[in-house]
């Protein structure tokens, strides 16, 4: 019986072959419009929670008053385009890096350069400060994230201490050291983010996710747990859990490549700031964008952003040469910043939210207050 029974079985796979092609384009088309089916469900759903918009909600909060922001310092040294900036936790010094392969850790309160380093390459997107204010994390078309050491010596050669941390397929576009100064976090035109060990230069998580070029990541604020925030050259910005490698949330309202993201303090919420003008902000918790920070009369990308320490104003660098200051509850802008000759790359605010740094394609850093 089990003989017959197999041959029995067997028969109908002849007329099969020939269909299996015809039914494998079926079989797609059905699964295309099935994922279309539960994109739209999903956005429905999304819709649901969407009860009230954030400015009817701050209609009672007080406006806030004039203040006056202006230049405080200005660091020159750089020979070209300035890329990336990081504060130091010591709420005093900073590493840029820029595009004639030179990274340089400033004392912003003296202006004084306290270190520089060569990279062998150029376009250096990426620099970050380690936790502990001991070592420097850069990167850019070597497709590598290097740390170096910083030592009290002003004089020793930091480059023949270097160590080589991370490697893509493609340019490094943005880093981060977690809450330690043993893993970073990096960013790639290859499409992915990924978590090194810094000591064994071992990866110890990839994130896939992204269709095209990540060009940067922020890490939530410690209290919140293990998740990052990346965006791209998709228009999209994913959450990521740093665990699993799992993509846990999607965004993608935005219209053109997003430049740059920042978790808002309480870690419930992130901003992006992109190409097409406007910034963004994005409630984690209710699942979709809360709030558009754009105007008619702004045309230019937005290429970096970041919050003040309370939350309530958004800064953003744009291809203008202009800071713009958002009022992020009440969508409106309260101010608008000039002093750059050239488009401003990057903006961080300072750990104790006294101040905040731009660097610009005009060569220099300029501290704000």
């Amino acid at each position: 019986v089990p003989v017959q029974y197999i041959v029995l079985k067997r028969s109908p796979l002849i007329p099969e072959m020939a269909t299996q092609e015809v039914q494998l384009n079926e079989t797609l088309a059905h699964l295309k419009t099935e994922s279309e089916t539960l994109k739209t469900k999903l956005e429905e759903e999304r819709a649901k929670l969407h009860d009230v918009e954030l400015h009817q909600v701050a209609e009672k909060v007080e406006a806030l008053g004039q203040f006056v922001m202006k230049t405080r310092r200005t660091l020159k040294g750089h020979g070209n385009k300035v890329l990336c900036m990081d504060w130091c936790k010591d709420k005093r010094r900073i590493v840029s890096s820029s595009q004639d392969g030179k990274v340089i850790v400033w004392d912003a309160f003296t202006t004084n350069k306290e270190h520089a380093v060569t990279m062998p390459c150029t376009w250096v997107m990426a620099c970050a400060y380690a936790p502990s204010g001991c070592a420097v994390a850069c990167g850019g078309l070597d497709n590598k994230c290097s740390v170096y050491p910083l030592s009290l010596d002003k004089n020793e050669n930091l480059a023949a201490k270097k160590k080589s941390v991370a490697m893509h397929t493609n340019y490094l576009s943005a880093c981060s050291f977690t809450n330690s100064d043993m893993q970073i976090l990096t960013s790639s035109g290859d499409g992915t983010c990924a978590l090194w060990d810094v000591e064994s230069g071992q990866l110890l998580q990839s994130f896939h996710g992204h269709a095209a070029d990540v060009l940067c990541l922020d890490l939530a604020p410690s209290e919140t747990g293990n998740t990052f925030v990346s965006g791209g050259c998709d228009k999209k910005a994913n959450v990521w859990d740093m665990r699993s490698g799992q993509c846990i949330q999607s965004f993608e309202t935005h219209e053109s490549d997003i430049n740059s993201v920042r978790y808002y303090p309480s870690g419930d919420a992130f901003a992006s700031g992109s190409d097409d003008a406007t910034c963004r902000l994005y409630d984690l918790r209710a699942d979709r964008e809360v709030a558009i920070y754009s105007k008619e009369s702004i045309i230019f990308g937005v290429s970096s952003v970041d919050f003040s320490l309370s939350g309530r104003l958004l800064f953003g660098g744009y291809n203008d040469y202009t800071i713009n200051v958002w009022d992020v509850l009440k969508g409106t802008r309260v101010s608008i910043l000039f002093g750059h000759e050239n488009r401003v790359s990057t903006l961080r605010v300072s750990p104790d939210g006294t101040a905040f740094c731009t660097g610009s394609w005009d060569h220099t850093l300029r501290i704000w207050a």
